[in-house]
């Protein structure tokens, strides 16, 4: 059983210095699509891990069968998950090897023989957040397969952009707006990774009734709650229609440098919640930087 390390004292004292108790994610789920060489998705888990000091776990997810549909079937995810065959063994001893190399002590390795979105909405019950890269069902279900999957896994999801290769970085953050609830998912989500963030940008797309709802509903404030965690977040307006809302983000984005695009994961309708929507679509077939989503 692998041994786990004690909270790292850089991650105390900074949340000792901003007054307040942030959660890190204790499990983190890396998606694998290859062990020779590691996936990006591995290599970035196990950097936040080592931030955080966080469980990592490692799901090889099969290449044939990754593009399946749908959440109901047999058998169950869990007996595919817990069964590692014997010729992954030797992986999972690499991957032992590697955590450790890298510095993080808790970590389990597992192999799944289903599609995306069952595994993820599986894995997604007991982690914190899901690792993945952006281009790992791109074959003929383009982003209909990631879309049902990062819309119903329910957790926070961190997309790398196609053949990443870069260190994860956290200095400038952007988040996305609109006054959903997926976007308060995805501003809470985004505390962990904003405790060493030198700028922080608060895009601001809400309509004026969203903000009306106050009144019936209570009304969450980001930058408000961003301050209370310690964080100064600064609000850029702007006024563009829902078809252009993609483009607009990536567009600010690029504007300050950002290194991390936040941002809530939407549906194209309720009855179609397995769909994406035009700005979550536009911003993962364009982006090329990492985002954080959540729905």
């Amino acid at each position: 059983m692998p041994l786990r390390l004690r909270k790292s004292n850089e991650a105390e004292m900074r949340s000792a210095m901003q007054g307040e108790t942030r959660h890190f994610p204790a499990d983190i789920v890396a998606l694998v699509t290859s062990t020779g060489p590691w996936s990006p998705a591995v290599m970035a888990a196990f950097a936040l891990a080592k931030r955080w000091d966080s469980h990592v776990t490692g799901c090889f997810v099969d290449p044939v069968l990754r593009t399946l549909r749908g959440l109901d079937g047999e058998p169950t995810v869990m007996s595919l998950l817990l069964d590692i065959p014997r010729d992954r063994q030797g992986e999972a001893d690499a991957f032992q090897t590697l955590a450790q190399r890298y510095g993080v002590y808790g970590a389990t390795w597992m192999s799944t023989h289903t599609g995306l979105a069952r595994t993820m909405h599986q894995l997604g019950a007991w982690h914190d957040l899901i690792v993945l890269e952006r281009d790992i069902a791109e074959e003929d279900g383009d982003l209909e397969v990631l879309g049902e999957a990062l819309l119903c896994c329910r957790r926070p999801c961190l997309m790398l952009p196609p053949r990443w290769d870069r260190e994860l970085a956290f200095d400038r953050v952007m988040m996305g707006w609109n006054g959903s609830l997926e976007a308060v998912r995805a501003v809470h989500a985004a505390l962990p990774f904003l405790g060493q963030s030198h700028e922080v940008v608060l895009v601001d797309g809400a309509s004026p009734a969203v903000e009306d709802d106050g009144k019936v509903m209570p009304y969450f404030n980001p930058i408000a709650y961003l301050a209370q965690h310690g964080i100064a977040a600064k609000r850029r307006r702007i006024h563009v229609s829902a078809h252009e809302a993609g483009d607009a983000l990536l567009h600010e984005a690029r504007r300050m440098n950002a290194d991390l695009l936040v941002m809530g994961a939407y549906g194209r309708s309720r009855l179609r919640e397995r769909v994406l929507g035009g700005a979550t679509r536009a911003v993962l077939q364009k982006g090329v930087l990492p985002v954080l989503m959540q729905h």
